[in-house]
């Protein structure tokens, strides 16, 4: 008997160890999946107080240019006439409120604290202002450069931070298309390189290519189209996920321009990235989200601060969230914010722009009509993907 009881109690003992061994193998395989769920990267929280109240009872319409200058102010542009009557009823004719609101001027510069500092813009003597906001820059000198995608919309402006004209260069409803070295059309915005004083502008809307200008003289220097070949006016290709990667551009969105001489190009509506050298040979190419329909995925970028921009932030206005990829080999790490509309979230983001301490500033397009900050928590373990 005692024997018995001796073999039922190694029995149990043995089946306890297999218990307990299997629980530390489930925990382990838990945590080795979290290990690989997780990824080193560049950490924001959404500061929900930036920015501070608008002044005279201002609204935005849609927001669709942002941009840093060298003293951290943070510069909008946005479209005044996408406003809701009732979001801008002290604007209508006759006024459909007595108390609330104004539309902003196109123009909008904040300081660090998110307070208004400076407004501007509108139709003036010597230059074509766009009928259809679109894009805004602010170069090494601190200059103001606008777009357009509205149809005849054919023309870059450059002003001063104050609002004084500088320069226009092409005009409305004058472009030839893609060959043309005179005129854009329906620019969707523009990057100042501050080595050689070339704008390079993201041809865009009506266009498909990056063509390049003096900063200063409006002298036409060159340009391309995807894989650095020569851009024509044929029929825009459908785009399909699964074919064969188009041969053109689909709404060159934007131009970022890297440190290293390598030059970054949104290619919208074909959900992808194309890097070249700045004489426009081609490099490299990489999808976000290639299965994305509609809008497109790649609609901004920016770099990161450090001294390599090793990390690539990309705006992504078709599913609601900011990307971050290693620049080199454009790897996806992790993402940040969803769709929604509370703070830290977004509707169609458009827009991006990193301040000198690396915090991310963007705006939001259709009816999401707002700027928010993202504050710079370091670098540290997020979720993969």
């Amino acid at each position: 008997m005692k024997r018995t009881r001796n073999r039922y109690v190694g029995a149990a003992f043995l089946i306890v160890i297999g218990v307990l061994a299997a629980a530390q193998l489930t925990l382990q395989d838990a945590a080795n999946a979290q290990a690989r769920q997780t990824v080193q990267a560049p950490m924001f929280q959404v500061d929900p107080m930036w920015p501070k109240p608008l002044p005279n009872n201002w609204v935005f319409g849609n927001i669709i240019g942002i941009s840093i200058d060298s003293r951290d102010h943070v510069w909008i542009t946005h479209r005044g006439s996408t406003t809701q009557p009732k979001e801008a009823g002290m604007a209508q004719t006759p006024p459909l409120s007595s108390l609330c609101c104004n539309i902003a001027p196109p123009i909008v510069e904040f300081d660090p604290d998110g307070n208004v500092v400076s407004s501007w813009g509108g139709p003036g003597a010597g230059y074509e202002w766009p009928d259809s906001m679109h894009g805004l820059t602010v170069d090494y000198k601190d200059n103001v450069w606008l777009g357009g995608n509205g149809k005849n919309d054919n023309q870059v402006l450059k002003f001063t931070r104050q609002g004084k004209f500088l320069m226009q260069i092409g005009h409305k409803g004058q472009s030839k298309g893609n060959t043309d070295t005179v005129n854009v059309r329906q620019a969707a915005e523009v990057e100042v390189d501050p080595k050689t004083n070339e704008v390079f502008v993201a041809d865009g809307y009506g266009n498909r290519r990056v063509i390049v200008f003096d900063a200063d003289t409006g002298a036409y220097k060159r340009h391309w189209g995807a894989y650095g070949k020569m851009p024509d006016d044929a029929p825009n290709e459908t785009y399909d996920p699964k074919g064969t990667p188009s041969q053109m551009f689909r709404t060159v969105h934007c131009v970022e321009l890297a440190n290293d001489g390598l030059t970054y190009v949104c290619d919208r509506i074909n959900d992808r990235i194309q890097v070249f050298r700045r004489d426009g040979t081609y490099v490299k190419e990489g999808w976000i989200q290639r299965d994305t329909l509609g809008d497109g995925v790649t609609f901004d970028m920016a770099f990161s601060k450090d001294a390599q921009e090793r990390y690539l932030y990309v705006a992504d206005g078709a599913n609601h969230r900011i990307w971050v990829l290693l620049r080199d080999p454009l790897q996806i790490l992790t993402h940040f914010a969803n769709g929604g509309r509370m703070p830290g979230q977004f509707y169609a983001v458009h827009n991006l722009a990193v301040d000198s301490k690396g915090n991310i500033f963007t705006c939001e397009t259709y009816e999401g009509k707002r700027v928010q900050k993202f504050v710079y928590k370091g670098i540290g373990a997020v979720s993969a993907n």
